[in-house]
């Protein structure tokens, strides 16, 4: 599916129009946008993200100042250094020199960075447990009196240990 941006100025903004749009494009392989202003690569986006259920994860990459407003619009921009300047690769969450990154920006260090953050995740589920949990226990002992387990610092300094 080929979409043009003067045809474009009929079919965004009116919510019936872009239904029928997503469905015809939701049909296709491939749905390629040429000829778009900035301001119709965002609604492109925004419109991905609302018709499509549950809310997907939009990547937008650009290499111009004519991306800047597409990027913004996604959850993730990559912006890919280049001729025309910059501002997108200044409005982006990533940026590359060039095309032929963006693979393993996704494939490799995406997943690095995903595993990450789900082991950050389990740890810091961890670190808050083995400080509530005996100071918890400790309220039976106590009689939930209020009495603390730790001295005051030793709240205060757990973070920054741990």
């Amino acid at each position: 599916l080929v979409l043009e941006g003067p045809g474009l100025i009929h079919v965004l903004g009116d919510d019936a129009l872009e239904w029928m749009l997503f469905q015809v494009a939701s049909l296709c392989n491939t749905v390629i946008a040429c000829r778009v202003s900035p301001k119709q690569k965002a609604l492109l986006v925004g419109m991905v993200k609302k018709y499509i259920s549950p809310t997907p994860v939009t990547l937008a990459i650009g290499d111009g100042a004519n991306d800047v407003n597409m990027i913004q619009e996604a959850q993730v921009g990559v912006g890919i250094s280049g001729n025309e300047g910059q501002q997108a690769v200044n409005s982006s969450d990533f940026a590359i020199a060039q095309f032929r990154y963006l693979k393993p920006l996704l494939l490799v260090h995406g997943r690095w960075n995903y595993r990450r953050l789900c082991l950050l995740v389990k740890y810091m589920f961890y670190k808050n447990a083995a400080i509530v949990l005996p100071q918890w226990f400790f309220g039976f002992r106590a009689l939930f009196s209020g009495q603390a387990l730790f001295f005051d610092y030793f709240y205060q300094l757990y973070n920054v240990a741990f």
